[in-house]
């Protein structure tokens, strides 16, 4: 299984005529520039940022291009994380007592 990324995007001219256009052409971009994402879910969401997505990454070079292309075609703020899956992180956990 291969490192698992969330990227939060915030558009602050969020244009919702063109926005399935947009986001076409932004995933398009993408596989096409870092063809080896796997996508696992997209969000629209509320609160400070527009959307949610969350990939898998074979490295952080890889993660980082996804971002790169999220600000490229608009997104104004666009944060990427690394998530653990919370089985691993109780591993961790283990590990420190």
């Amino acid at each position: 299984m291969s490192p698992c990324y969330i990227l939060a995007t915030k558009f602050d001219d969020l244009d919702l005529q063109k926005r399935r256009e947009q986001g076409e052409e932004w995933y398009k971009l993408v596989k096409e520039k870092v063809p080896t994402i796997r996508w696992i879910s997209h969000y629209a969401i509320l609160g400070p940022y527009d959307f949610i997505d969350i990939f898998e990454a074979d490295n952080e070079a890889d993660a980082a291009k996804v971002s790169l292309l999220s600000r490229s075609t608009g997104a104004t703020v666009a944060e990427s994380w690394t998530a653990i899956p919370y089985s691993d992180f109780l591993k961790f956990v283990e590990d420190l007592k």
